[in-house]
């Protein structure tokens, strides 16, 4: 019996990943490459430079999926606007057929995401799965019953008000943003990474920060919690590479809400494109 094969692309705010995926969940190759910001063309010709490194036999693959950290139209198969990469207008669709003949899905890289943890990771089992990540940005997605749905669409830019300006909750809750929300409450550092090392010390100002931050994303989660009512929330991200500072306390201000972290970790956006690939496809 024939294996289908299966290009997957996870385009981050950091890095461009791709990997090779089989239709008995496996990733065969793997390859990454910081993602390029300097222009469209130089961004497409490095997702392009990644793909060359895997060697692929573009015969032997049956479609291709991609998650993107932005705005996008997936119907169309265009890139609207990623404002973490500072690209947009893209046909991508249309320049990847045109370079490998095979068809491309693409969707904001939180829902292919989301995708991937309800079939394979910490959300298996449950038929309404949240799933949320902290990293350059903040982003979240739905599934219910293995379908990602449309209604939830770039959650992270939710406004709330914070000493008496709105604010988006990504703006200060992710790994970027926490450096703004530090700023916010007198404390000067150049990375999320800064901050959880002053943590590790117990410096007062850091400690502060972290309260405040906990308190941002507890209020986001409720907002989740009782807008979608989701059975689970998994979180992955960069900022869960720290959730030993941080996590137990996040559930312990929240016990009416189910978190988890994320069973596929970093390799989540990657399987669930090549899940979302494979179920457009054979609609």
């Amino acid at each position: 019996m024939e294996i289908n094969k299966y290009l997957a692309y996870d385009i981050g705010g950091t890095n461009t990943r791709v990997i090779i995926f089989d239709d008995s969940n496996q990733i065969l190759v793997e390859k990454i490459r910081p993602t390029i910001k300097t222009s469209k063309e130089a961004f497409i010709n490095n997702i392009f430079l990644t793909t060359d490194e895997l060697n692929v036999q573009m015969d032997e693959i049956t479609a291709i999926g991609m998650g993107v950290p932005g705005v996008c139209d997936r119907q169309r198969g265009y890139i609207i606007d990623l404002p973490n990469v500072y690209v947009k207008d893209i046909p991508i669709r249309d320049i990847f057929y045109e370079k490998y003949h095979k068809p491309l899905y693409l969707r904001n890289d939180a829902e292919v995401a989301a995708l991937g943890e309800a079939i394979c990771g910490a959300g298996k089992g449950y038929n309404r799965v949240f799933f949320i990540t902290i990293s350059t940005g903040l982003g979240g997605a739905l599934v219910i019953d293995e379908e990602v749905q449309d209604y939830v669409t770039e959650i992270g830019h939710t406004l709330f008000n914070y000493q008496g300006e709105y604010q988006e909750y990504e703006g200060l809750a992710s790994g970027t943003g926490l450096v703004k929300l530090a700023k916010l409450n007198n404390l000067n550092i150049a990375s999320s990474k800064e901050l959880f090392d002053l943590i590790k010390k117990e410096d007062p100002l850091a400690l502060k920060v972290k309260s405040e931050w906990l308190r941002i994303l507890s209020k986001f989660l409720r907002m989740i919690q009782d807008s979608y009512l989701p059975e689970v929330i998994t979180l992955t991200g960069g900022v869960m590479k720290s959730k030993d500072l941080f996590f137990e306390d996040l559930k312990e201000m929240n016990p009416d809400i189910h978190l988890v972290e994320c069973g596929l970790g970093e390799y989540a956006g990657l399987i669930g494109a090549a899940l979302f690939a494979k179920k457009e496809f054979y609609k």
